[in-house]
């Protein structure tokens, strides 16, 4: 199962004016080194969580279809965009919404398939699911606790700019975003 962004969050949790405004800078000089930061801290953020933050589209990749269905490998679930079968030549063909069902569970949505679909054409990268997930729509809608790690790691990585030293301490989540990340990250099991 090999997930691919097809489109990417339209906004940021926090604005560059709220970044600004946190890191108490108010020339332009430095804007574009500071929205580059906050989405490498919404990109870690997101990472350490496994979950999105805000609305994006992703693609699922499967060699075929599951029998008993599939796990949505994202969250948190927001819809199924499309269903597609691909055949050898990479014709595509949509798997009618009829035909299945969704466990729209925000934490672990699952797609159950009513009648099966047709299977793929080819052995490898047959079958597609596009999907939407991500906490909210509007960066006001994110957790806040989520959002405020992204101000720390903004914050740490403005003030160090790369300075730290090499060690393994500089390299570790900063104690206080992991435990504001903490009740949000999601666990595998298996």
């Amino acid at each position: 199962m090999t997930p691919i962004l097809l489109n990417p969050p339209s906004v940021e949790p926090i604005s560059l004016a709220q970044a600004k405004a946190w890191l108490r800078v108010t020339g332009a000089d430095e804007d574009d080194l500071i929205a580059g930061l906050v989405v490498a801290a919404r990109t870690l953020v997101e990472t350490v969580t496994r979950t999105a933050l805000l609305a994006q589209t992703w693609r699922v990749v499967l060699d075929a279809w599951p029998a008993d269905g599939l796990r949505v490998p994202l969250a948190p679930f927001r819809s199924v965009v499309a269903l597609r079968t691909l055949a050898a030549d990479g014709a595509e063909q949509i798997v009618p919404a009829s035909s299945y069902v969704v466990d729209a569970s925000p934490a672990e949505a699952r797609v159950r398939f009513l009648v099966a679909p047709a299977q793929p054409g080819r052995s490898v990268a047959g079958a597609e699911m596009d999907l939407v997930v991500g906490f909210a729509a509007a960066p006001e809608e994110v957790p806040e606790p989520l959002r405020h790690a992204v101000r720390l790691l903004l914050a740490r990585w403005y003030e160090q700019r790369g300075d730290a030293g090499t060690d393994s301490a500089a390299e570790r989540l900063p104690g206080a975003v992991a435990a504001l990340l903490a009740p949000y990250r999601r666990v595998r099991l298996s």
